[in-house]
């Protein structure tokens, strides 16, 4: 099952995402996070260095829902605190063959770009190159009864530790970026205003 479930992951990234359209997500197995907080916060760190090993899609499914997924079906509550409630914070997920956008209530990854922008990521830092996923965390202001800024970056902050300790759980490798090409990225991505750029996190082994 792993193994076809990796082979999904290639067939959906490396065959032209936006020919294959929208990818349905393994349920994400809550069980796997199951480390014990304490010792999630004494073993975190941030790493540079990555094998080229891909990432299953069950094992992305579940770091992408402890980064922001639906913990609370009922209230549409989401794994990361936000400030009054913004939801804010959207996850693209990037690879050398385009971008997909995490879409948490559905649990799919939805094609959003064809354009690679690894390049745009890596901003000097070539070992962004050697993890086979990169998420790129962005802050979407357009609600204007919500905009805040200052909000979306404290926002960015818990999503980030979400998924560096979902990470550490999973034996995944990882650390937060601010470096990047901020104009490239929105000019390939056609993001408007609303949109901030916040931080990127290279997934690997």
């Amino acid at each position: 099952m792993k193994k076809l479930l990796s082979i999904c992951f290639c067939f959906a990234f490396c065959s032209g995402m936006m020919a294959q359209g929208t990818v349905q997500l393994p349920q994400p197995d809550v069980a796997k996070l199951s480390m014990p907080l304490g010792e999630a916060l004494k073993t975190r760190r941030s790493y540079r260095e990555y094998n080229k090993k891909e990432i299953d899609l069950a094992t992305l499914s579940t770091l992408l829902w402890a980064a922001t997924g639906i913990s609370d079906p009922a209230t549409g509550k989401i794994t990361a605190p936000s400030a009054i409630n913004m939801q804010d914070i959207k996850v693209y997920v990037c690879t050398e063959k385009g971008v997909c956008l995490y879409d948490q209530k559905a649990n799919t990854l939805v094609p959003f770009s064809d354009k690679n922008i690894i390049d745009a990521l890596v901003a000097g830092q070539q070992f962004v190159k050697d993890a086979p996923v990169t998420l790129l965390l962005v802050s979407d202001q357009s609600n204007a009864r919500r905009k805040n800024a200052h909000f979306g970056d404290i926002d960015t902050g818990y999503v980030s530790q979400n998924i560096y300790l979902a990470c550490t759980a999973l034996g995944l490798k990882t650390v937060a970026r601010a470096m990047m090409d901020q104009n490239a990225i929105r000019e390939a991505l056609h993001f408007s205003e609303d949109i901030i750029i916040e931080l990127n996190h290279p997934i690997g082994y």
